[in-house]
């Protein structure tokens, strides 16, 4: 949408000022269940992070700009799909978006349903923290249940990982700084009489500053490493970086 304000283009007729206004708009796998007068009309998807509402509210802000057009430049509008997987925004970039399209700054908002009604929440630096995700897999072996000293048992180390890694935000992290990790997924090739050979971990950590993030895979490693070596395991571990943090300068 392009403003009418009398010096909103130059002598050549660009946008002195290019801004763009950007929502997500995939939902999720999900059975949606509530029965609200909103609910999906999907089976098995279901908006549960709320982007129809963001998608709404972004609708309407093109709509009061374009009824008014009083502002300096131009407004662009972004719909990005598969921002659940964190992939859209990068395949939406190397499809050209920002050479088909320039931009100077873009904004963007996510409801956060605790909040109250009619409030906006913001602040300079980390606001939307980092995602990354983490495997880790335990080779032990296994043996029956009744003779565990002849075997290596993994689920040992796997238990003291689990609590090891909560140490990182306890007593390695700056308490003035967010970090969460969380262990989501444990599987084992066990049965309810034997000691496993291998276990699979997987999680995810929150982060919003990428020193946080490279001190939370430094002592992840270190504490998988040497857990497993306690024990006579080995170890495979893997640190994927899924999402950067939104960072927000303070101008």
């Amino acid at each position: 949408i392009k403003g009418t304000a009398p010096d909103a283009y130059d002598e050549e007729g660009k946008p002195r000022r290019r801004i763009a206004l950007r929502t997500d708009m995939d939902a999720l796998p999900v059975l949606e269940q509530t029965k609200l007068p909103f609910a999906s009309r999907n089976e098995g998807v279901m908006h549960a992070c709320g982007h129809d509402g963001h998608m709404t509210i972004l609708l309407g802000a093109m709509t009061l700009l374009a009824e008014s057009k009083n502002f300096n430049g131009t407004v662009r509008a972004i719909f990005q799909p598969a921002e659940e997987p964190g992939k859209g925004a990068k395949a939406m970039i190397d499809d050209g978006l920002f050479e088909k399209y320039p931009v100077d700054e873009i904004y963007g908002l996510h409801n956060i349903p605790f909040l109250p009604e009619g409030e906006i929440h913001t602040r300079p630096g980390g606001i939307m923290a980092s995602e990354d995700n983490f495997t880790i897999k335990i080779h032990g072996r296994g043996g029956h249940a009744s003779s565990p000293h002849v075997g290596i048992d993994p689920l040992i180390p796997a238990a003291q990982i689990i609590l090891g890694l909560q140490t990182i935000v306890s007593r390695n992290a700056n308490p003035l700084e967010p970090a969460v990790v969380s262990v989501t997924e444990l599987h084992t090739d066990g049965a309810h009489n034997a000691i496993p050979s291998n276990i699979v971990m997987t999680g995810d950590t929150r982060s919003t500053s990428p020193e946080m993030q490279a001190l939370i895979e430094i002592r992840m490693r270190t504490i998988v490493e040497h857990a497993c070596a306690m024990a006579g395991a080995a170890s495979e571990f893997s640190y994927t970086h899924e999402f950067a943090p939104t960072v927000n300068w303070p101008e």
